[in-house]
């Protein structure tokens, strides 16, 4: 095993070459990509490019299915398992949002381009490189483009696959376009969701304690700090974003808080979600506003170990580039893997800021060891280096 993982960090540097002579190609699909918008539930018109890249580059079986995911398949020279990768096709961005890419000398830059326009990119690109390097897996590898797995998505078309899918999926690599580095190997218990306060309007203001929405609201953000989190296992809870109310002089009768409990321990977040749904059931006693609790995705913890080979083999590959390993546990495509115990791992292809703005931008140098380092994984994948004993 020493000798194949040797050989295939030698062949690192020629993979990071291939990946650069190809830079128009790529930098081309990001653009394209990009300029797509693809807000959750609505990807089909990216789904549809990429399904268009895939039948140019020669795969098999290029398809869409009910939920719109899009595939293709390169068949590999045994074909007797199957390699998964999966890169999200949707973005947290509206289609009125201005979806022009630009590229200056270092960086591209556009909504979504790091989230994940480059890895939809990669994707599309994948077939062409491996065919310049002239590697020829011996396994099938499937390239996904997955839909409908932000927010509300709650990783559906992911799931939607799993539960339908009857090939044998030996492991899978899940593309995120930042940050390089990035080795996620594990999922979080993840509770993710929206706490709605609705004044109505027939509302009777004189009561003790009336206040407007945001009052309200800013009541339930209090109760949530003051929800004891454990050292061990590793808790979080992340209040995301707030809005509410119409103008300067009208009390705010709605208001919108959105949040995310995360813990290594599932049991540890069923009981803050109850402490929340408590503490939502008496502000909503004692206003009597409508405060209502919608959950829009669910995780459960687990994953595969730091010692696994697939883990092992990428800290190699990406020290042997020079590049730290990041490692994280993760809330994305990863979970549904793992609830169907496929080894999976996530990578991040190049560095980048101003995530989740209209501003976003990638640094285009580092793509080219990302994606080196994806050839290299998946050459460690195929040639058996991964798999536990």
């Amino acid at each position: 095993m020493a000798v194949k993982m040797t050989k295939v960090i030698n062949e690192l540097p020629g993979l990071r070459k291939a990946a650069e002579q190809v830079r128009d190609i790529l930098l081309a699909n990001v653009v394209m990509m990009g300029e797509i918008p693809a807000p959750t539930f609505k990807e089909e018109n990216r789904i549809r490019f990429l399904h268009d890249r895939f039948s140019e580059s020669g795969l098999q079986d290029c398809s869409v299915d009910e939920v719109g995911n899009g595939f293709g398949v390169l068949p590999g020279e045994e074909g007797g398992d199957h390699v998964l990768l999966i890169a999200h096709a949707d973005t947290i961005f509206d289609e009125k949002v201005d979806h022009t890419v630009s590229i200056q000398s270092e960086w591209i830059t556009g909504p979504g381009v790091g989230d994940n326009s480059l890895g939809m990119a990669v994707l599309a690109t994948l077939p062409m490189l491996m065919k310049q390097v002239d590697f020829k897996p011996r396994s099938n590898m499937i390239l996904m483009g997955a839909s409908r797995s932000l927010g509300r998505g709650d990783l559906e078309g992911l799931r939607f696959f799993l539960e339908n899918n009857r090939l044998p999926i030996r492991c899978a690599v899940c593309m995120e376009g930042v940050q390089l580095g990035r080795l996620s190997y594990s999922s979080l218990g993840m509770l993710r969701g929206e706490i709605h306060v609705r004044v109505p309007e027939m509302y009777d203001w004189t009561r003790l304690g009336a206040a407007g929405a945001i009052v309200m609201l800013n009541d339930v953000i209090n109760r949530i700090n003051q929800i004891r989190l454990p050292k061990r296992p590793k808790t979080s809870i992340v209040l995301g974003s707030i809005r509410g109310g119409t103008s300067f002089n009208t009390i705010a009768t709605n208001s919108v808080l959105r949040f995310e409990i995360r813990s290594e321990s599932a049991d540890v977040v069923r009981s803050i979600h109850e402490q929340i749904e408590d503490a939502i059931s008496e502000i909503s006693s004692e206003t009597n506003a409508d405060v209502k609790l919608d959950i829009l995705a669910r995780r459960k913890p687990g994953g595969i170990g730091f010692r696994h080979p697939m883990v092992r083999c990428a800290r190699e590959i990406m020290r042997a580039m020079d590049v730290e390993p990041r490692i994280a546990p993760s809330t994305s495509e990863l979970s549904a893997l793992i609830d169907h115990k496929i080894p999976a791992i996530t990578l991040g292809i190049s560095t980048g800021d101003q995530l989740n703005q209209l501003n976003e931008r990638v640094r285009i140098t580092p793509m080219f060891s990302g994606v080196a380092q994806l050839m290299g994984i998946l050459k460690a994948v195929d040639g058996g280096l991964c798999d536990e004993d």
